[in-house]
């Protein structure tokens, strides 16, 4: 049977490989950058929401106690992320590369900062590891639009 850090890594770097093609495909296939720009965006929702989800069970879990949030704070945030990724794809693509970076970049400091204590060490390195080459993503994909659309 494998080891549940096993398979969280392996699907993990799975999740990956559509944002690092999405990025390698713009280099290679420049006239289709509007295209994959587009499924950039809409995996970046998806993949969003969900990590969004995660907090709705663990909040269902945590009851009543308040350290250090709340269970009502942590549905709240699942919700705020959720419909961020749903609004996103109603964005225009320049709204779109702020929206997706920032709320990538905020599912991380959630977790690392007030979710900690919920998460076992190497789910944090792991999402630590996943959310750089996310954001780092984020930015070339955003770069690439502005240079080449703006």
């Amino acid at each position: 049977m494998i080891a549940v850090a096993r398979l969280a890594i392996v699907v993990g770097i799975a999740g990956l490989l559509p944002f690092l093609a999405a990025i390698i495909g713009l280099f290679m296939m420049p006239a289709k950058s509007v295209a994959i720009i587009s499924y950039f965006y809409l995996y970046s929702a998806g993949i969003l929401a969900f990590m969004a989800g995660i907090y709705w069970p663990l909040a269902m879990q945590l009851e009543n106690r308040c350290y250090p949030i709340s269970p009502l704070v942590t549905m709240l945030l699942s919700q705020v992320f959720f419909v961020s990724a749903g609004i996103g794809l109603l964005l225009p693509v320049a709204a779109q590369i702020v929206l997706y970076t920032l709320a990538y970049l905020g599912l991380y400091i959630v977790d690392a900062r007030w979710m900690r204590g919920y998460w076992p060490g190497w789910y944090l390195r792991l999402r630590l590891v996943l959310t750089a080459v996310v954001l780092v993503c984020q930015v070339v994909a955003g770069t690439w639009f502005f240079m080449t659309h703006g």
